[in-house]
């Protein structure tokens, strides 16, 4: 009993905080600071918007833990640094070291702010030469707020670890949400129970990575789609990354983000976080999804031209592979256009010499032998189809079987005697030189050409994590952006091993997976909502058996699955039967018609009651009218469809709702619902309490509702 108090004796009085602020974005969250002296401020309230009046002072106090036995006199802030010299008990937010190795343990003092589109807070240990910025701002149109945290040195330091700013999670939460994955498998939540202690979740790839999507999703007990709290994460970078998720001694829960470990490995004056993106919703997860899709596509994706609709892919690749023949392939895109394609893409085969994934990576010139004319017949026949051309590259990777390779064998990163990925290496993009040749490269065949987009692939992890591997990839495409402006970017790697808000900030789209099979795209598709937007996330109809899974599924169900996203075709079209490529006509012909108001719809992920039927409603922005896919991905365990309720309609209004494909209702549906019969009115509160009734279908089948308020 040595450290309890003595009957009637009291703890250490909370200290009145001497700097307070406040982030609102608006109606929706408020985000309240508090620093005791100089300290540095530590989050004391995120949620919910608080009343314009409220007494900030007073509410830190009130935030202030208890003290009592087996605790310091004291409770250490959780600050958004959290200090390893002021006695934190869990993970600091910095760990730094001397040019000569000695561990440094700063104690910053406030110095400065400034109020520039947000707040910039700067701080300053004096006695080691060392200043932290911390900048925070909010959005009021999407409801995300931007964090990001700068060290500067007056001499080089060596830096193990900073994280962006520190947020608090909610302690009445039981459990977070991140996403784990493989290639053709991205996008697989993870639910893990909080407990004491800390989980650490770090991808040490080089890249995004398919392994460990940068977000994370803290819900507040019983929260659905649609309905209670939730605080999400996203880490914009497309290096290695590392999340800490900490419970501490006394309760308190700390989130941080930040570079993976180690990829710093340089003494340096300046580091900085990539930008951390939160947001707050007390509208279930949906409130969070919407905002990450709306501030992906309306503030981070830089597009050339904001007004063009976005076009029909068709892409090469799982009809012909590395096998280009000039008659073959202006065949296919003469049957492409003709089912409603209107961009053509030329995948991997067309340079140095590759005839399979062995050779010829890094040598950017056409491979006479295959073009002996070059690229320009096909793309003036892709252009008399009135069809745009887009064409395949690879830039940061090399085959040793390559005249680059053998030119340049210093430019890889990595030993010599490494171990290869998909028979490659990676160029070392933190080199000036590697930047310098690639860009003159494709500037070379961008001039020559008439290219509106690009597919950038990346086939292979690093073979050791290093953070100047992304900010050289940065500057190549900021350079050829600046270049080629109206060229569009596809972010691919192996599919969607880098996705992240770093990447789309140069980028206008993402493969999102190699896997063309619609059951499963169904699933990633579903999850990815809850950070993309229908606009940046390419989906392809794919062939009749899938390449990736063995699976056959029927045209319907592959077309609808792909009019979900941005929508594009990627199976050989001379395989398809006249029935086959009249859906596939019919489903795009809808698509193209929809696509205007889709494009900046918000994706609603529905509660459905059935486990069997992965939903989501996409809305227009002015809650007009909307569009509801029910796939029902197994089969069901009960014998009729149950309701399927939808959401954030106007409980007032009547809308019109309509089955789009009702001629799809197969022979065992021998019932007549309304809505096989055709439109239904009906209320909103009705659509929302206790949901249309579909008919009866097969598994591996979709449900396409259209509804307009009137």
């Amino acid at each position: 009993m040595a450290d309890a108090l003595p009957l009637g004796a009291t703890g250490a009085r909370a200290a009145t905080p001497s700097r307070t602020w406040r982030l609102d974005d608006g109606a929706r969250q408020t985000l309240v600071l508090a620093a005791t002296g100089d300290r540095l401020p530590q989050v004391v309230y995120w949620g919910a918007a608080l009343p314009a009046g409220t007494d900030l002072a007073t509410l830190a106090a009130a935030h202030a833990p208890d003290v009592t036995g087996g605790m310091l006199d004291e409770t250490p802030e959780l600050s958004l640094c959290p200090e390893a010299a002021r006695s934190f008990p869990g993970q600091p937010g910095l760990a730094l070291r001397a040019e000569d190795g000695t561990p440094l343990r700063p104690r910053f003092a406030y110095e400065g702010e400034e109020a520039t589109d947000g707040l910039a807070l700067r701080y300053r240990d004096a006695a080691q030469g060392l200043t932290l910025t911390v900048s925070l701002s909010a959005d009021p149109a999407t409801h995300i707020l931007t964090l990001r945290t700068r060290l500067d040195a007056d001499s080089p330091v060596r830096l193990d670890w900073l994280a962006a700013p520190v947020l608090p999670a909610p302690q009445h939460a039981q459990e977070m949400i991140d996403f784990s994955g493989r290639w053709v498998g991205e996008f697989q939540p993870q639910r893990t129970p909080w407990s004491p202690g800390l989980r650490l979740r770090e991808n040490r790839t080089g890249r995004t990575g398919h392994e460990h999507f940068p977000g994370l999703i803290i819900p507040a007990t019983g929260t659905t789609n649609t309905a209670g709290e939730a605080w999400a994460f996203h880490y914009g970078w497309s290096g290695g990354h590392r999340m800490i998720a900490e419970e501490l001694p006394d309760g308190r829960r700390q989130i941080q983000w930040g570079h993976a470990a180690g990829t710093e490995p340089g003494p340096a004056t300046r580091f900085e976080t990539a930008p951390l993106y939160a947001t707050y919703s007390d509208r279930g997860f949906n409130g969070c999804a919407i905002a990450f899709q709306r501030h992906v596509r309306d503030r981070v994706v830089p597009w050339p031209d904001p007004d063009r609709p976005r076009p029909v892919h068709y892409n090469c690749w799982e009809a012909v592979y590395f096998d280009h023949k000039l008659p073959v392939l202006k065949d296919i895109a003469t049957r492409a256009a003709d089912l409603g394609a209107e961009r053509f893409v030329l995948d991997d085969g067309w340079f140095g010499r590759r005839d399979d994934d062995t050779s010829g990576l890094g040598d950017w010139q056409i491979d006479r032998r295959k073009w002996p004319d070059g690229l320009h017949p096909l793309i003036d026949h892709v252009h008399a189809l009135g069809m745009s051309f887009g064409l395949w590259f690879e830039p940061e990777m090399v085959n040793p079987d390559s005249d680059l390779y053998r030119a340049h064998p210093d430019w890889a990163l990595g030993a010599p005697d490494q171990t290869l990925g998909r028979q490659q290496m990676v160029l070392d993009m933190a080199r000036a030189e590697v930047r310098d040749h690639l860009h003159a490269a494709l500037s070379a065949i961008f001039r020559d050409h008439a290219i509106d987009y690009v597919k950038w692939d990346h086939n292979r992890v690093l073979p050791h994590p290093d953070a100047a591997q992304a900010r050289g990839t940065y500057a190549l495409l900021d350079r050829l952006r600046a270049d080629f402006p109206g060229i569009e970017i596809e972010s691919c790697a192996s599919g969607g091993g880098r996705i992240d808000f770093g990447i789309l900030a140069r980028t206008h789209r993402v493969w999102l997976s190699d896997s063309n099979d619609a059951l499963e795209r169904l699933r990633i598709q579903h999850e990815a909502a809850l950070f993309l937007p229908m606009a940046v996330t390419g989906s392809h109809v794919g062939p009749r058996r899938s390449h990736t899974s063995g699976r056959t599924l029927d045209i319907s169900m592959r077309a609808w699955t792909a009019a979900q996203r941005h929508m594009g075709f990627e199976m050989d079209p001379r395989e398809l039967t006249g029935h086959e490529a009249q859906v596939l006509r019919d489903v795009t012909a809808w698509w193209k018609r929809n696509r205007d108001w889709m494009t900046a719809a918000d994706i609603h992920r529905l509660d459905s009651a059935d486990p069997a039927v992965i939903a989501e409603q996409q809305q227009a922005r002015d809650g007009a009218r909307f569009v509801v896919f029910a796939g029902k991905a197994a089969t069901s365990a009960q014998i009729a469809p149950r309701p399927l309720r939808l959401t954030a309609l106007d409980p007032e209004a009547t809308y019109r709702v309509e089955l789009v494909n009702r001629a799809d209702a197969p022979g065992l549906s021998r019932g007549m619902p309304a809505l096989k019969a055709g439109p239904v009115d009906l209320p909103g509160t009705w659509l929302m309490r206790h949901g249309p009734v579909l008919p009866w279908s097969f598994p591996e089948t979709m449900w396409v509702l259209e509804g307009r308020r009137l």
